[in-house]
């Protein structure tokens, strides 16, 4: 999973901490994505992100479900249509 970190350090960070809407609009430019996110925020302000820069950094480090291996592996949408029965392999 990827979380947005919300708070003073984007400032400063070039907002990289708006991950989850860069990965929503990668083509937005960065100075435009805390502007996704006050637009949208019945998307953004339900989902998990951080308000501690620290704690980003503290969990990378301490929890190994969280480091650099850690990844998911999301399913195509194909596939789970086909794996409902929504799409047929021909889709």
């Amino acid at each position: 999973e990827t979380y947005s970190y919300v708070g003073p350090l984007n400032w400063v960070a070039f907002n990289v901490g708006f991950h989850n809407e860069h990965h929503d609009f990668p083509f937005v430019p960065g100075s435009r994505l805390p502007e996704v996110r006050r637009i949208a925020p019945e998307y953004y302000n339900s989902l998990p992100h951080y308000s501690s820069w620290w704690r980003v950094i503290y969990e990378y480090v301490t929890n190994p479900e969280v480091g650099p291996f850690s990844r998911i592996k999301r399913k195509r949408l194909a596939d789970v249509g086909q794996a409902n029965g929504t799409l047929s392999k021909d889709d």
